[in-house]
Formats: C-alpha cells, structure tokens, sequence
C-alpha cells in the first residue's frame, strides 16, 4: 500500500511538505507542489482522510436537527443547507426528533462528544439556556425558527410579517369573518403566525371571534379534523388562515368531505409553499418561504462559525412572498 513516506521519496521532499501540499497548498512554492502532486498521481496515492481528520480534531460532519423530516417544507431547507456543506467538503448528518423536545436535546450530545464539527437546529424548543450553553463552546446556527432574546446566528423570515400579509389578503378580498388553524402554540413561529392574523385582523377593525382560532400541529390531519371542527360548532367563516400548506390541504379536504367548494364557499390560504401547493386541488394560495435559500444562508453561517471568520450579522432574514393560485376569492 502506497504511504505518505513513497510520496515524498518519489518527489524528492519530506514529509511534512507532502502534507502541506495536501492541507495548504498554497503555503509550498508552485513548482515543488507540482511535483507532490505528479508523485500522488503516479502512485495513485490515497491519503488517510480519517487519520487526517483526527489530527485536526474534525469529522467534516454537519447535524442537521429537524422537527418532522414527513413535513415536505424542510426538504428544501435540507437541500440548500447540503449543497453548501458539499461544496466546503463537509456531509450533512440528519436528525429527526419528531417533534419530541426531549430527543432534540439528545442531539446535543453528540456536538459535546465532537462526533460532528457543528450543528444546524432546524426547531428550537427544547430550553433555549441549554442551546446557549452549547452554542457559546460549539458552532450553532438557528434557522426557521429562533430564540428570541438570543445571540445565536439565525436565518428565518419574519413570520409575523407574512402571517399579516396573508390575513390582509383575505379581507382584501371582502371577508370578515375569518378563521385561524394556528401551529402548536409552544413554537415560535406559530405564535408569530398568530399574532400577524391578529395584527391584521385589529388594523382592519375587525373582531376575532375565539372560537375560529383553533390550535393545530402543522398535519394535514389537523388541518381536516379543525376545519370539521368548524362544521360541527355552526360557525363556518367564510375565510380561514392555515398557519402552513398541509393544514391548508387538510382544511380544504374537509370542506369538499361536506359537499362544498373552495374557493366558493370557503376561501383558505396557507403558509409556506411547499411542492405539493401548485398541484393541490384547487392550487393553493399561500406565502411562499425561500426555503432552499434559509438552507444555504444557514450553512454558510455555520462554515463562517467553524473557520473562525467573524459573523457579520447574527440574524438574517429573507423575504417572503404571496403566491396567489386559486384557493382564494371575493367574498359574496
């Protein structure tokens, strides 16, 4: 098996100039380079990258922590966050936690224990003074959800800030009585979603009658049973806010289940923009998230953290936009 030892034979150097040719190149003059690099090349030499990794004390390893890896949005996310890490020579280790806090919290142990160079949280609910410990020893990046009052470098949009845009949509439209299906309410960014339905609601003059906001957990199967919820109070409105797109299809299903139509009887506008949005049934109206973009702005944090440069700015956050389809119209 060709070794290190062959190389530097082969090319007339030490060592220790093989080295630098493979760990930094451009700290060896050209010509001597050429010839390590001729001698690598004749001999087909492989070198050890584990070995290596060891001395530098890194696993070239990105954790990546998401909440529900079924939620299509974060396959856009996942997709921006690895074409970054790909191209700096790093893999992307991912982690479900089902949106269970304690198995979030797992996670963390394997930044302690070195077994990745650092970490992306994709959710932020478990005890944010945990994750600041972490993060002051460890790089960390936040992105779609954060913690607020916190230094750790985050990417998201502003959630209350397309929430309102979506809400003032609906009442564009002519609609007054409109309902909410918020995300689980112990996350960030569905009491951000909550509070912009709000926010729009009370600059229109508009009342919130209670019972049409109802707490959901992101499933299409909350978006259904809620908006048979609805149904089964006799307070159907004639709009309703879903605080992401599988809620949205969720509702919209149970709409047809009753024999009504969308946009017709009931106009319904989402949260997100995931694949499935422009090919639902009717295609649905939504707030469209950079996802791949949050991944990569993400990611090339986390190298900045991981090579020491100084991060400029510790929260980014991008635009969103309204997509309309065909989900929502005038109110009759």
């Amino acid at each position: 098996m060709v070794g290190i030892v062959d190389v530097a034979k082969k090319a007339n150097v030490s060592t220790a100039t093989v080295s630098r040719v493979l760990s930094k190149p451009g700290a060896v003059r050209e010509t001597t380079t050429q010839k390590v690099l001729q001698a690598i090349q004749d001999l087909n030499y492989q070198p050890n990258a584990l070995a290596r990794q060891l001395r530098r004390l890194e696993t070239k390893t990105i954790l990546v922590v998401v909440p529900d890896i079924t939620n299509p949005f974060f396959s856009k996310v996942l997709r921006g966050l690895e074409s970054v890490a790909v191209a700096n020579g790093y893999q992307v280790l991912l982690g479900d936690t089902g949106n269970d806090v304690e198995q979030e919290t797992g996670y963390l142990n394997i930044l302690q224990q070195k077994k990745a160079d650092g970490m992306v949280l994709l959710t932020a609910r478990m005890d944010s003074q945990a994750i600041e410990e972490v993060s002051r020893c460890y790089p960390v990046v936040l992105a779609c959800e954060y913690i607020e009052g916190s230094n750790i470098p985050t990417v998201s949009i502003d959630n209350i800030s397309g929430a309102r845009k979506a809400s003032e949509y609906l009442i564009e439209l002519g609609h007054e009585r409109i309902g909410c299906i918020t995300g689980p309410l112990d996350v960030v960014l569905s009491r951000d979603r909550l509070k912009g339905f709000y926010q729009a609601m009370a600059q229109c003059n508009l009342t919130v009658e209670p019972v049409l906001v109802q707490e959901g957990d992101f499933t299409f199967e909350s978006g259904f049973n809620l908006m048979m919820k609805f149904f089964a109070l006799g307070v159907l409105p004639t709009a309703v806010f879903a605080a992401n797109d599988e809620m949205a299809m969720g509702a919209i299903r149970a709409v047809k289940s009753k024999g009504l139509r969308v946009p017709e009887d009931v106009s319904i506008i989402g949260f997100d923009d995931v694949r499935f949005a422009s090919i639902f049934e009717p295609a649905l109206t939504t707030i469209a998230q950079p996802a791949f973009e949050i991944g990569e702005h993400a990611m090339e944090l986390l190298m900045k953290l991981i090579n020491k440069d100084e991060v400029m700015r510790e929260q980014v956050i991008l635009e969103d936009q309204l997509v309309v389809r065909e989900s929502c119209q005038k109110n009759k």
